[in-house]
């Protein structure tokens, strides 16, 4: 909290800081296009990745539930030799969140792809060259693959085809929403001055030592002094030479609830999760959302099972003895 104060009189006012959010929406959200970086050596990014790995931490729902879709690919995944859990769990992991994965090929004495090692999304780039790729490295240096080395799995987007793009960017305004409101009431508790009203006094008889002794009791509600009554007394004051003006009340009056249930309705739409897989819990104590095992099949059914058989587009470049598979989901059992 930032105290204001004019020399040449007593007026005061106090601010609150800015919330911080975890980045920038106009930014990220900024459809940046496709070109030609380092010297026209490797395609940019549609988007920024590193911006959107930083979004899974900017609310409680958006992360979460790119988890637990990758959980609900997994589980029924059947790993080979070449390519364990270890590997499948962070591709996975990248696809949900980018719409990108890659893999470098690992190749035995007779050309043979006997291993896929993960490589992360994040850091990896479309070379200018067809099916050639490179990947960006902490150090600023950068390492490049052979033409057809690496595995790119990705979606489809319609503006270009170098990369993938996530069919949630609509829903991001509404993620950083989600995290602008806990901000701001964070903020608020943090900041401590919960008074929420002008403190008005047109009382002569005050002194300047009374309207020190109120400005310092005013002061002193925040932290663990906070919501506490103030008492006040002024010898032969008259009616209304004490006014308090509200400004509004964060406690009884602030929309963060709406705010906060129209947004997770917003993320829980772009991931087409049902809300009870999402452990939402129902405004309504009767019904809820229904069978939460017949939603669990249907989403498996609609949403798990294509983004299983577009992953396993890896068995393309495996041996039969090598390739991935995926155990019959319980529906079909």
């Amino acid at each position: 909290m930032e105290e204001i104060q004019n020399d040449s009189s007593t007026t005061m006012a106090f601010t609150f800081g800015d919330p911080e959010p975890i980045l920038d929406g106009q930014y990220l959200t900024d459809y940046v296009g496709i070109w030609l970086l380092d010297n026209g050596q490797y395609y940019a990014p549609p988007v920024s990745w590193a911006g959107l790995a930083r979004l899974r931490g900017a609310n409680a729902y958006h992360g979460p539930l790119l988890e637990f879709k990758t959980n609900m690919i997994l589980r029924t995944f059947l790993p080979s030799t070449a390519c364990p859990v270890t590997q499948m769990q962070p591709f996975t992991t990248d696809y949900v969140t980018f719409n990108n994965a890659y893999f470098q090929k690992v190749k035995n004495f007779l050309g043979e792809t006997v291993f896929l090692r993960h490589l992360p999304a994040i850091n990896m780039r479309r070379m200018k060259t067809e099916n050639q790729y490179c990947m960006l490295n902490v150090d600023g240096s950068r390492t490049d693959f052979e033409v057809g080395e690496v595995i790119h799995i990705k979606n489809y987007d319609v503006s270009q085809t170098i990369y993938g793009l996530p069919s949630y960017l609509g829903a991001i305004q509404s993620m950083l929403l989600n995290e602008d409101a806990t901000l701001f009431r964070r903020r608020y508790y943090m900041n401590g001055a919960h008074v929420g009203y002008i403190f008005y006094s047109a009382a002569a008889s005050l002194t300047t030592e009374d309207k020190n002794s109120i400005r310092d009791a005013v002061k002193s509600a925040k932290k663990l002094g906070n919501f506490r009554n103030l008492f006040l007394h002024i010898p032969n004051g008259r009616e209304k030479d004490i006014q308090i003006i509200p400004v509004g009340d964060f406690s009884t009056k602030d929309e963060l609830q709406k705010i906060k249930n129209i947004s997770r309705d917003d993320i829980i739409a772009a991931h087409r999760i049902p809300p009870a897989l999402a452990s939402i819990v129902p405004a309504e104590a009767r019904g809820g959302y229904g069978d939460i095992e017949k939603s669990d099949k249907v989403y498996e059914k609609n949403e798990i099972e294509p983004l299983r058989n577009h992953l396993a587009q890896i068995n393309d470049y495996l041996a039969a003895k090598w390739r991935i598979s995926f155990a019959p989901p319980e529906y079909e059992e």
